[in-house]
């Protein structure tokens, strides 16, 4: 079994990325109900500020499996979003990534686009991994485009993953693999 590797703090041009604190309490919980983001990523169920109090106290800690990053807007100093790299597997040197920006007037401003080009680059260069994958809804056709524009490939379609508002829906699974990334990003 691998250590734990230290949560980085990851400079960008508009963004940072760092770890979570209990002082993000209010922030992170307004993320977490944002309807949108919830919708756009299959979230369901409600969760409580004692619960994410609870959250914020178990990926603020190193741990071997995921990295959990806060996207910090660098002009406001603001808490808009996370990005994480999670189901990291050191044997088969994997892991899924997932994103969320909360509200509206946060998304279409290259945020997410940075913040996923940042934690692609920490997971193929700092932690050495082969292949980065995701799952993507077909409601969600912003984070699709986003997804091929920084080099992910379509791998397959899961049927009927998700249920929600009495209809089932796909999911669509892309990855990226570390020689496809070095080529578009050395």
């Amino acid at each position: 079994m691998s250590e734990a590797v230290a949560i980085p703090k990851i400079e960008g041009e508009n963004i940072h990325l760092r770890g979570v604190g209990e002082s993000d309490l209010e922030a992170y919980y307004k993320f977490l109900l944002d309807d949108e983001m919830g919708r756009l990523t299959g979230s369901q169920g409600e969760i409580s500020r004692e619960q994410t109090s609870a959250w914020i106290r178990k990926i603020s800690v190193p741990a071997e499996d995921r990295v959990d990053l806060m996207i910090i807007v660098k002009e406001t100093d603001e808490l808009i979003g996370e990005v994480v790299l999670n189901e990291i597997d050191p044997d088969n040197r994997s892991a899924n990534i997932r994103i969320g920006i909360r509200s509206h007037e946060h998304r279409g401003k290259g945020y997410g686009t940075e913040a996923m080009n940042q934690m692609l680059r920490y997971g193929f260069e700092a932690l050495k991994l082969h292949r980065i994958h995701l799952g993507v809804y077909p409601f969600n056709p912003r984070a699709i485009h986003v997804y091929e524009k920084l080099g992910f490939k379509h791998d397959g379609v899961e049927r009927d993953a998700l249920y929600v508002d009495g209809e089932f829906h796909n999911m669509i699974l892309m990855s990226m693999l570390e020689d496809e990334y070095r080529a578009l990003y050395n």
